[in-house]
């Protein structure tokens, strides 16, 4: 995968020229504000708490909450990486984003959003954004649970929507329906844009990780862009090619990319098929 590897280097130094050439990307968020902080225990009393099926997570390539988990090492590097560069830039709401389908996009989000919570230091809202395909619900349980879908459709209050996988300091916003008409209209509308805001103010210190639509196929990501901080970009070995990643770099010129993650890196995979490399812009 070394032409993948040369175009990651240089999506890197293009972006680190633009710096010292004044062509800064835009800030989004207050630097001061804190990233979040979390005590040690929380009892969930009005969010819906649903059974941890460690099975069923394993099955679906989720391992981050299991400590001896050979792939649970490298999603514990990817957020150590990922949450110096939010602290350090006072970031706190990152999207997740890939080129194409099937690049491992939203497994990433949620392995890094369980591997971020069990960091005791801070909370996590993972949220499923991809309203054409929405997923995130599924790998947690079988049973129908309301989602994004509703509340933009039947206004059904936030509160109703979320849930606890039994994972301590991890609370997921499901999608439910896909909503597969003029997505990216619904991602810029005031709706949405009232309702991220609900989840900002709700949430105020805690770090939230938004699942979008791949960014090649659809304009989704790009509309949905200006309510976050930074984005992660994950791209597959043996996948994604350098036109690919050459035009997603282009697209996300204007976005704090916190990073970019390789990932099934055959160098740095595991026997469970899991490694990733990173770069940050």
């Amino acid at each position: 995968m070394e032409r993948i590897k040369e175009a990651l280097e240089r999506a890197r130094e293009e972006r680190a020229g633009a710096g010292s050439s004044g062509g800064q990307p835009r800030a989004r968020s207050d630097a001061s504000r804190p990233v979040a902080v979390a005590p040690d225990e929380i009892e969930y009393t009005q969010t819906r708490v649903i059974p941890l099926d460690s099975a069923r997570l394993v099955e679906r390539r989720i391992v981050a909450h299991l400590p001896a988990h050979p792939a649970a090492d490298a999603y514990r590097v990817l957020r150590t990486q990922v949450l110096r560069r939010m602290t350090d830039n006072g970031w706190s709401t990152l999207m997740v984003t890939s080129p194409t389908e099937g690049n491992g996009k939203t497994l990433t989000a949620i392995n890094l959003a369980i591997s971020m919570a069990r960091e005791v230091n801070h909370t996590v809202l993972l949220v499923d954004f991809d309203l054409r395909r929405p997923t995130i619900g599924g790998f947690f349980s079988d049973a129908p649970m309301p989602g994004i879908s509703d509340h933009l459709l039947h206004r059904q209050p936030l509160s109703e929507m979320l849930f606890n996988p039994s994972i301590e300091r991890l609370v997921v916003l499901p999608g439910h329906e896909a909503l597969a008409d003029s997505s990216s209209e619904r991602l810029s509308s005031p709706q949405v844009v009232e309702l991220v805001e609900e989840i900002k103010n709700r949430y105020p210190a805690r770090i939230i990780i938004f699942d979008l639509p791949p960014l090649l196929q659809f304009d989704d990501v790009l509309a949905f862009s200006p309510y976050v901080d930074a984005a992660l970009l994950v791209v597959e070995e043996g996948a994604t090619t350098d036109l690919q990643l050459r035009r997603s770099h282009e697209l996300l010129q204007n976005v704090n990319l916190c990073g970019v993650v390789l990932n099934k890196s055959r160098e740095e995979s595991s026997a469970y098929g899991s490694g990733y490399g990173y770069a940050h812009g």
